[in-house]
């Protein structure tokens, strides 16, 4: 499949977001509580038919915005992006892990870019990983890319090392149509050094699962994960690498997958979705899920123009304004938003258990 970097670009942001729409609703159930209360995630289901995302897309999305501003370079780019995180935060989202949380009221007291993280192996840096590993082709620069976009949240060695393995995943899925298990886990015990053992075996485990033809949820059971993934980098990672092995040009059925394993299902679906987004593009993602996807002033409109920017700016090798967003529109989408989210909140109150 020959897709343009452009095309590339766009169909990992919007594969993100619209898994990242996907599984929000089930994030936090258990497997089988999440079909007995919603059903099958073959549609959205926050709010009739409609998606909206978390702060796995906006993660995605301002660091394409950075890439774009700093030109790719590692200390400007983690710059711009501390101060996105920033006014983030200001704008209320509705969910936001607490060492992301942490880090960031950091950066609001005056700490730097590379003193602002805390010691945590949570999913945040794995948010960002996918859209830097579809823009950025050196992998020297890839390497260092996801080490300052891990640091800047999150400081356990753990953490840059999923984040690294979801970028790996995504540059593989971006050079080749095909990307067998075993090269894949070749590629993995190639980059990472003798510190990243743990993360070597479960990758390694994920790759004879699928091999073995099991299923995604059937292998999240067998690492203890049967009442669903959760937001630990080394639940999260295997998982999702199993997803996109198992289905790597299915963008459906890979995320649907995951959900239905429970736990951290946005963040799970919207890894998956990035990196087989990016295999795909936009034609790739199915559209009854593009048209329902209802984010405002985060359109998919406005998506598709960030990931175009962010095509440019690769290949002209220079810095460029990113397309922005108004302040006062995410900020009243957060609030409309966090009010869909605590009736979301108030149903799971209620049966079936």
């Amino acid at each position: 499949m020959s897709l343009s970097l452009s095309d590339r670009l766009t169909g990992c942001l919007l594969g993100t977001a619209v898994g990242d729409a996907l599984g929000l609703p089930y994030e936090g159930l258990s497997r089988g509580r999440g079909q007995r209360l919603l059903g099958l995630p073959n549609r959205y289901r926050l709010l009739g038919p409609y998606g909206f995302v978390s702060d796995d897309t906006e993660h995605a999305c301002m660091t394409a915005q950075a890439l774009i501003a700093s030109g790719g370079i590692p200390a400007r780019f983690a710059d711009d992006l501390a101060w996105r995180l920033r006014w983030w935060l200001l704008a209320l989202p509705a969910g936001i892990g607490l060492a992301t949380l942490r880090a960031i009221i950091k950066l609001w007291l005056g700490f730097s870019a590379d003193r602002a993280g805390v010691f945590s192996a949570g999913n945040g840096p794995g948010m960002r990983a996918a859209i830097l590993g579809a823009a950025v082709v050196e992998r020297d620069q890839l390497q260092e890319l996801i080490h300052y976009s891990t640091y800047l949240t999150h400081t356990d060695p753990k953490a840059e090392q999923g984040a690294w393995v979801i970028a790996l995943a995504t540059r593989l899925a971006c050079e080749q149509d095909v990307v067998s298990p075993q090269q894949f886990l070749k590629e993995v015990e190639t980059s990472l050094d003798e510190t990243a053992q743990e993360l070597l075996t479960l990758i390694y485990q994920a790759v004879r699962s699928v091999e073995k033809k099991e299923t995604t949820p059937a292998f999240a059971q067998s690492l203890g994960l049967e009442k669903g993934v959760s937001g630990y980098m080394f639940h999260t990672v295997p998982v999702v690498i199993h997803a996109w092995l198992s289905y790597p040009h299915n963008y459906e059925q890979a995320v649907q997958a995951l959900i239905v394993c429970g736990g951290d299902t946005d963040s799970t679906a919207a890894m998956a979705g990035g990196i087989i987004g990016a295999a795909v593009g936009k034609a790739g993602i199915p559209k009854k899920y593009l048209e329902k996807l209802v984010e405002w002033p985060r359109t998919v409109d406005w998506m598709q123009r960030l990931a175009e920017q962010l095509a440019e700016a690769r290949v002209q090798q220079c810095p460029l304004r990113p397309v922005s967003l108004p302040f006062w529109g995410v900020w009243i989408r957060n609030l409309g938003f966090m009010l869909i989210v605590l009736g979301h909140g108030l149903r799971r109150l209620a049966p079936p258990w």
